[in-house]
């Protein structure tokens, strides 16, 4: 049983409204011509697939695409956008579900590999993408570096988004290595304003290799986002690929 939290279909039904700009030609093209390139002839799968945010525009770009999502509701929405014979979706956990067949690429974006929230199940994890990837295939993850050098002793909270329609920051609990993302969402006109939150374990970039390590990848590369500029210790995010071997 994953320890990820099932998205409600509440929060699946306005989730795309509320990603209009990561959803925009701006931020996914680049992602597309990335993820293209390194799938090549062959089919990816992505985990956590969603409502299909990068899944359903990049079946468009010719890439076969077969989706792993734990929530029903998010599938649920992604399959009004396309078939299922065009983009079929397992529901499942992504850290031990098993979908048929051979993949050049899987991916994992926008730091849901945060969302198990155990070491245990984030290992495993990168050992379902190794397991389903053929030789010379890549698995990619998208996640943000902890911005734990914004915490000055004593203060456990980070802001990571303050606009009209937002307020949203992270609490960190840095002995369990978690963190709580906290949303108050602006709903009309009226001043009121949603909350919610969601509950995350973070991981650092060479923790993540050496799950890529126990699971038998090797990393190929780590750039800072889409667009391939150098991942520096400044870097807010990073994009890594690890290779199965030939």
């Amino acid at each position: 049983m994953t320890s990820s939290e099932l998205w409600t279909r509440a929060t699946a039904e306005r989730y795309d409204a509320e990603e209009t700009e990561t959803s925009s030609a701006a931020v996914l093209g680049p992602t597309l011509t990335f993820l293209s390139e390194l799938a090549g002839v062959g089919r990816a799968l992505e985990f956590a697939i969603g409502t299909g945010r990068v899944g359903v525009p990049l079946r468009e770009h010719g890439v076969p695409v077969v989706g792993i999502e734990l929530s029903e509701h998010m599938a649920a929405v992604l399959r009004r956008k396309i078939d299922e014979d065009m983009l079929p979706v397992v529901i499942g956990d992504m850290a031990t579900t098993v979908v048929p067949g051979e993949f050049t690429l899987v991916y994992l974006v926008y730091n849901t590999i945060t969302n198990l929230l155990t070491q245990d199940e984030q290992v495993e994890c990168f050992r379902n993408a190794a397991r389903h990837l053929e030789p010379g295939g890549r698995f990619v993850i998208e996640l943000g570096v902890p911005p734990l050098r914004f915490l000055p002793p004593g203060q456990v909270a980070v802001p990571f988004d303050v606009s009209k329609q937002h307020l949203g920051f992270d609490t960190f609990d840095l002995v369990e290595q978690t963190l709580v993302s906290h949303h108050f969402t602006r709903d009309g006109d009226d001043g009121h304003y949603r909350r919610d939150n969601s509950r995350h374990r973070y991981a650092w970039p060479a923790e993540l290799d050496l799950m890529a390590r126990i699971a038998g990848l090797e990393r190929e590369r780590r750039v800072a986002d889409w667009d391939g500029a150098p991942f520096t210790q400044d870097s807010a995010k990073h994009i890594s690929v690890w290779r199965k071997p030939t």
